[in-house]
């Protein structure tokens, strides 16, 4: 373990007043986001929007670091010049998303096991000579009846702590993302206890297995009411409740938080961080964002598949980079919708 790379990379992915663009959708992922724009999801249609993504001038204003698919850390810019290779240029950190998915947990019904363990120390060497400088695992906790149980947060943690630990070998800063789904009918309340027990369970896994958490970064939910809940939590308790959880069950060392969007609109997912960052002065780790839809939405819409976009598309992009680069410094005010529009 290099530990002053480590370091350095962790440090550069918070940075002030900027966040991280996730654009590792699965094929089949990014196939549905194109089939919203009647846009064929050919190699090249993939590797032409996520040319326009990486290449947005500006971007490192507000960008620290991106999160690639396999098949796009192996894909160059319209110029010939490798994705991994413009971002360094830029002072973005190229990150890579490395678990091959959620399958059904063995035994429980409703539940997910995220796997990709095997193989994935040689996967790393090589993302590490395609110029990786982190990686990213998604875990999928889902809320519902009896659901989820000790089983499953307990076994999504080892896989995370193991992932993690064969990350920090290779000199490469791990992205542990346990996600507690948005998507059922319950109450924030519910949502708190659920992300507690992940949470706790997680970094006493990693602990447990010697991973360095100062050289870590947390991707998590906000908490949050459930999409279908009658009663949906405003702002201010949104930030108030992830706060509160964060601070009882995250270790101070930890390098730094960002959030996940989890399906929430643009401009809410905005809203929260910066009603957090706002209120909240003093927090032992930074509080950044790693969104995908909330950036990429308005950008995708703009661009419909059609190289004359490309320019409206990317101002679009970079518009919505800023609001969250100014909400990681509590410093987003709304009106600024109006003023892109």
């Amino acid at each position: 373990m290099t530990t002053t790379e480590l370091e350095t990379t962790a440090k550069m992915m918070v940075a002030k007043g900027k966040g991280i663009l996730a654009i590792d959708e699965s094929t089949p992922t990014i196939k549905k986001r194109f089939d919203t724009i009647n846009t064929e999801s050919t190699e090249e249609n993939r590797r032409a929007y996520r040319d326009l993504l990486i290449t947005n001038p500006n971007s490192n204003k507000y960008i620290s670091g991106m999160i690639l698919y396999d098949e796009t850390i192996r894909q160059s810019t319209s110029d010939g010049i490798p994705f991994a290779e413009k971002l360094v240029a830029d002072g973005i950190m190229p990150g890579i998303k490395v678990d091959t998915g959620a399958k059904d947990f063995a035994l429980h019904s409703n539940e997910k096991i995220t796997e990709g363990l095997d193989g994935l120390r040689d996967r790393l060497m090589e993302y590490k000579t395609l110029g990786a400088k982190f990686a990213k695992w998604r875990a999928v906790i889902t809320i519902g009846s009896n659901i989820p149980t000790n089983a499953c947060i307990e076994a999504n943690a080892h896989a995370l702590a193991r992932y993690a630990g064969l990350c920090q070998e290779s000199g490469i800063v791990p992205m542990v993302e346990p996600e507690v789904l948005m998507d059922a009918d319950n109450t924030i309340e519910t949502c708190y206890d659920v992300t507690e027990k992940t949470l706790s369970k997680l970094f006493a896994t990693l602990k447990s297995q010697d991973v360095s958490i100062a050289h870590t970064i947390l991707k998590t939910n906000m908490v949050i009411s459930g999409k279908k809940c009658t009663t949906q939590a405003n702002i201010d308790e949104v930030a108030t409740k992830t706060i509160e959880c964060l601070l009882k069950n995250v270790p101070s060392e930890l390098a730094g938080i960002v959030f996940l969007s989890g399906g929430q609109s643009a401009e809410l997912a905005t809203a929260h961080l910066n009603t957090m960052n706002q209120k909240n002065k003093d927090l032992p780790w930074p509080l950044s964002f790693s969104y995908g839809r909330a950036l990429q939405e308005p950008c995708l819409k703009a661009w419909g598949g059609n190289s004359s976009n490309i320019e409206v598309a990317q101002k679009a992009l970079l518009h919505r980079e800023r609001c969250n680069g100014l909400a990681c410094k509590g410093e987003y005010d709304s009106k600024m919708e109006d003023a892109a529009l």
